[in-house]
């Protein structure tokens, strides 16, 4: 297979990005997402894919609910945040307006367009990515919007390599 094949299949796919949050035993943590879909249309079922380099991905070890919040076209602010920096030098909620639901899930305030879901399955496959697919518990929306894609996002450099790997999750 050529990488670069399926390199090119997959940027003119351009897909909308998304910011997940979650928290466990206090500790919150988000991070930009580019891998994600839904998957069921009855049961309401969403799926998505974190990286292990990052602190969100362990504290979703941990965690029984997530939310999903997706960027328009004018977020590119909030994906810088949470597409740049580290969870583990930073706190990315510092500054910013959130909400908090029961499980303790940080809802970012200024991307109202949400879900907050519950963890059914995680898969780890051996790639890079762990899967993880989810009951909707709730969803809200301001109405229809322009996403912000994964091509207005290409110039950043993300906080953490997708080769990085936790030694203790």
């Amino acid at each position: 297979m050529s990488k670069d094949a399926f390199s090119s299949l997959m940027s003119s796919t351009d897909p909308a990005v998304v910011v997940v949050t979650t928290a466990a035993d206090g500790e919150q943590a988000g991070c930009l997402v580019g891998f994600h879909t839904q998957s069921s249309i009855e049961a309401e079922r969403y799926c998505f894919w974190l990286s292990k380099a990052n602190h969100t991905y362990r504290v979703s070890l941990r965690s029984t609910h997530l939310a999903i919040h997706f960027l328009t076209a004018g977020d590119l602010a909030v994906a810088e945040r949470f597409g740049t920096l580290t969870g583990e030098e930073t706190n990315k909620f510092s500054g910013i307006t959130i909400d908090t639901v029961e499980s303790g899930v940080p809802l970012l305030r200024a991307v109202p367009n949400r879900l907050v879901v519950e963890r059914t399955t995680m898969l780890d496959d051996g790639g890079d990515h762990v899967g993880i697919t989810a009951r909707v518990a709730s969803a809200v929306t301001t109405g229809p919007f322009t996403p912000l894609r994964l091509s207005d996002v290409g110039h950043l450099n993300a906080g953490r390599d997708s080769e990085e790997r936790a030694i203790y999750p």
